[in-house]
Parts: C-alpha cells; sequence; structure tokens
C-alpha cells in the first residue's frame, strides 16, 4: 500500500508539472462545423476513435511565457497546447513524429487550408507506399484542416493537421507532423490566427517529466 501511495503522489505531481491540474473539459461543439465538415465527416472511412481521458480537450493551467495566441508543443507528452490569457491554455492530444524524424524548434504559421490535398515528399515515398496525390476528404492522411510551419518564408515541410487515424493520438508514429483528432483540429484552426508563433520542444525540454504513452503501456488509462 506504501508503495502505491508513492505512486500515486509521485503520479500527481509530474501531472501537475504537466499542467493538467485543476483541468476543465473543454466538450466538442458542432457549432465549429460547416455543412461541408458535417458531410465528410459522417462518411469518414474510419471507426469512431475512443480518445483516453488525458488526450481529450482540456482547458488547463499554463505556467510557460509564450504570448497568448502561440501553440506549443510538447512531444514528450503527446500534448500540443494553444495559449490563452490569464495563464490558461487549451491541452489537446496529438500524435508526434517519431524520434528521428521530428521537427523541433520555433516556427509560425505560414498558411492555413481547409480539407487539403496532400502530396508525399520524396522521402515519405521512399519509405512508404504511398500515392503520389491525395485530394482532399476524411479518406486523406491530411484531415479536416491542416496549418503549415513555416521558418521566415521558407516551407518547413512540417504540419499540424488532422488525422484519419484516430486511434493513434498519444503516439510517436508519424513521419514528422503533428496530427489532431479532426474534430480538434477544426477547433484549433479557427482559434489560430496565420503568422501565429509554433514552438515544438526538442526530446526532454517539456515541462512534465511524466509520458502518457508509458503509463498507458501499464494499464493506467486502459
Amino acid at each position: 500500500m506504501a508503495a502505491r501511495g508513492l505512486f500515486v503522489i509521485l503520479l500527481g505531481a509530474g501531472l501537475g508539472l504537466g499542467g493538467c491540474m485543476q483541468s476543465t473539459m473543454e466538450p466538442a461543439s458542432e457549432a465549429n462545423l460547416t455543412v461541408r465538415d458535417k458531410k465528410l465527416l459522417a462518411s469518414a472511412p474510419y471507426e469512431k476513435a475512443t480518445i483516453p481521458e488525458p488526450f481529450k480537450r482540456h482547458i488547463v493551467t499554463y505556467h510557460r511565457k509564450e504570448t497568448p495566441g502561440s501553440i506549443v508543443v510538447d512531444s514528450d507528452a503527446r500534448y500540443l497546447y494553444y495559449v490563452l490569457d490569464g495563464g490558461k491554455a487549451i491541452r489537446y492530444g496529438v500524435t508526434v513524429g517519431e524520434e528521428a524524424l521530428a521537427f523541433a524548434g520555433v516556427a509560425k504559421i505560414g498558411r492555413k487550408a481547409e480539407w487539403p490535398t496532400w502530396t508525399p515528399t520524396a522521402d515519405i515515398k521512399r519509405r512508404m507506399d504511398v500515392p503520389n496525390f491525395v485530394g482532399p476528404g476524411p479518406q486523406n492522411p491530411m484531415g479536416a484542416r491542416a496549418l503549415y510551419l513555416f521558418e521566415g518564408n521558407k516551407d518547413t515541410l512540417y504540419r499540424i493537421h488532422g488525422t484519419n487515424q484516430p486511434e493513434y493520438i498519444g503516439q510517436a508514429i508519424s513521419s514528422g507532423c503533428i496530427r489532431m483528432t479532426n474534430e480538434d483540429v477544426i477547433d484549433l484552426y479557427n482559434r489560430v490566427k496565420p503568422g501565429a508563433v509554433v514552438v515544438v520542444l526538442a526530446p526532454k525540454q517539456g515541462d512534465s517529466p511524466f509520458n502518457p504513452r508509458v503509463a498507458s503501456r501499464g494499464g493506467l488509462f486502459n
């Protein structure tokens, strides 16, 4: 019992460092969805995934110093934060890139797109059997929205976008881009402005040493 109590205390401390203390659920709203969104999402070629509670959308206490309207990605914890006023942020669960493929650094939102097309890079085509082009729609790996990350005027080729594999939220399997559920990326898209700063933290640079993926392997969030 003593060991279990210590585990609970350490878990609470880790969650607190990650901005989870006193979090409040931000429910998804269909008010964010266009007629096109509702039609395409209704015919999505994948089953609706059950997102574990830690990776659902929450409003959390946030102590970093980024300007409201900025985006911060904690790849280790599989979280994306949209910074609000008053020491708060909206925290979304995400899928991040595998370690060798992940982007880290400071960029900006160079452009935004609704139901984007997808043209795989030469590197992706070398590693995966994918078509040369995929048109917009729920079958597209880019999902319902895309935010394109630029450094200066140069496209980094990294994106924050939706997904046709929502079951992987909370994992590190993508080709470097940040994936969100389509409902969450629509919510973020409606909030973020072109030119907004995006900070993608390097490994071990996040606020929390707690890794939800590791915990989930032990059954904590099952």
